[in-house]
Parts: C-alpha cells; structure tokens; sequence
C-alpha cells in the first residue's frame, strides 16, 4: 500500500509540475505576442513624424 500511496503522490506532483510550466509556456507566448504587436504597430511603415511641431526644412520663396 505505501508504494501505490507514493505513486499517488508523485503522479501528483507530476501535474502540478505539468501545469507550472504549461503557464510560463502560455505567459511568455502572451509576453511575446504583445511585443510583435507593439513592434508592429511602430513598424517601418508607420508614421515618419517624431512629434515636432516646426518645420525642419526653411520654406521656399
């Protein structure tokens, strides 16, 4: 009976352990999807303008 009753607990934490790692799978994936979408969102085809409210450029005559 003690063997099957080990068993038992080491199944157990198995699963416990099994399911730690499935939820730092999950949020890291989570982490990096956002990161895609932020980058993605500031891409290389995005807005030019930094802000800057004057001209950098004189205006012609």
């Amino acid at each position: 009976m003690f063997e099957y009753e080990m068993h038992q607990l080491r199944a157990a934490d198995l699963v416990r352990e099994a399911d730690r790692r499935r939820l730092l799978r999950e949020a890291r994936e989570a982490k990096a999807a956002r990161a895609a979408r932020r980058s993605a969102r500031h891409g290389t085809e995005g807005r030019v303008s930094t802000g800057l409210r004057r001209s950098l450029f004189s205006r012609a005559a």
